[in-house]
């Protein structure tokens, strides 16, 4: 997606579209404007019968392995030197949205209100790991 689906995007005929305004920030889209957003791109392509479950899901784990290839070999400490690199850095954010799209786009496919379920995962993983016992902490319950 990348590139031409944001060149995409700026084309779409919406007030409201977060492509009609380069100042808006993540509190301005709402999750439900993305995923409209990425269901119109989709239809507009007649796109919809690739867009099964499995072809989405694979392509989410493409797309996370190549947002991996930008950081593989890279010490933890030399993570800020690679983000300050403005060509690598709009790469990465590249791939980071290439990512959010075939989550939205699987979102869609499954009738899933994503809101909620990511609400609903981390009321779960609050249970999961309670802050007086994680803070500061990575390990998982039951490890020492």
């Amino acid at each position: 997606m990348g590139v031409a689906f944001v060149t995409a995007c700026r084309r779409v005929d919406r007030p409201g579209c977060f492509a009609d305004d380069p100042g808006m920030s993540d509190q301005s889209t709402s999750v439900a404007q993305l995923r409209e957003l990425i269901a119109d791109f989709v239809a507009v392509r007649e796109w919809g019968c690739y867009h099964d479950p499995k072809n989405l899901a694979m392509s989410i784990a493409i797309e996370a392995a190549e947002l991996m290839e930008h950081f593989q070999w890279v010490r933890s400490e030399e993570t800020a030197a690679v983000l300050a690199n403005a060509t690598q850095r709009a790469e990465i954010i590249d791939e980071v949205a290439d990512v959010a799209c075939y989550v939205l786009s699987l979102a869609n496919a499954l009738q899933i209100d994503l809101s909620s379920a990511v609400a609903a995962k981390v009321a779960k993983n609050g249970e999961k790991y309670p802050v007086e016992r994680f803070r500061g902490r990575y390990f998982k319950p039951g490890a020492t």
